[in-house]
């Protein structure tokens, strides 16, 4: 068995079994699955998340291993990941307690709690309004440049989120920052419990993130000009040498976001890669 908790939370279950303890917290539960739940719940007058995991089943396990699917077999996978990103200085949750018991992954009980990340809005309410009232110029290429710097740091240090979608960032301080009273955006990401960690990711899981935060963009109001920016800040190229270098990728990408837009039944965007002068779009 693996037990980490907060001092404060040590405290106050010293003595006690802490995983019946979380089974038994109270709150606003955001999920209730078989194998996992979900709840907002208050600590001593503060806000906190616990995530708790029952074990998914071999069931679970053996039908995503089939269509070649990492899955997620309980709380460590946020638990590493928090760390990793604390390591790195990309802002995401603080976790607070960890616990993990039981040898057989299937039946494997655990849990994490966590900080709650309040006065934020996520990125995709921030953004929702742009088609109809376009933001500053300023504010959009800021964004687009933060987005792209924690999205190179993630993926150059072997991190794949897997959720990588705009609701999961919450932007702070969202007034300040709409007004140019802050310059560079502070984003947290968060809903870290399918992120991978390898020494060196393979490129479709690379793909599969930034196709997934496109996707989630497609929308919002934002120009081709806009997504080509997006590609020389996350590349650190010249827009002419990305294109040219890491054509086959950004088309993946392309690709991708576009077939999962057609899932959902929304018109795709014209294409944000097609070959263009360096001139007009650097």
């Amino acid at each position: 068995m693996i037990l980490k908790l907060r001092d404060d939370f040590a405290r106050a279950w010293e003595g006690t079994d802490a995983f019946a303890q979380v089974g038994a917290l109270r709150g606003t539960v955001y999920r209730d699955m078989k194998s996992r739940r979900t709840l907002q719940f208050t600590f001593e007058n503060r806000n906190y998340f616990a995530k708790i995991h029952y074990g998914v089943g071999w069931r679970e396990i053996l039908k995503n291993l089939v269509v070649l699917k990492v899955p997620v077999l309980g709380a460590d996978n946020e638990w590493c990941a928090i760390r990793r990103l604390n390591e790195l200085g990309v802002e995401t949750m603080t976790s607070v307690g960890f616990g993990s018991r039981g040898l057989n992954p299937a039946r494997r009980e655990s849990f994490i709690l966590t900080e709650a990340i309040e006065e934020t809005v996520s990125l995709e309410d921030y953004c929702a309004d742009w088609p109809q009232q376009p933001p500053l110029f300023v504010t959009k290429l800021r964004l687009l440049r933060e987005l792209a710097s924690i999205s190179s740091t993630l993926h150059s240090n072997g991190i794949c989120h897997r959720d990588y979608y705009l609701c999961h960032f919450l932007l702070h301080d969202q007034d300040a920052f709409r007004e140019g009273r802050v310059e560079k955006p502070k984003l947290s990401l968060i809903d870290l419990h399918r992120a991978m960690i390898r020494q060196r990711l393979p490129m479709r899981w690379i793909v599969k993130d930034i196709a997934g935060l496109y996707f989630s963009a497609l929308h919002i109001g934002l120009s081709r000009r806009d997504f080509l920016r997006f590609v020389k800040f996350y590349s650190g190229k010249t827009l002419r040498r990305a294109l040219s270098d890491d054509r086959l990728f950004w088309t993946q990408v392309q690709e991708r976001a576009h077939s999962l837009d057609r899932k959902i039944n929304h018109s795709s965007m014209p294409s944000a890669v097609q070959p263009t002068s360096q001139k007009q779009e650097e």
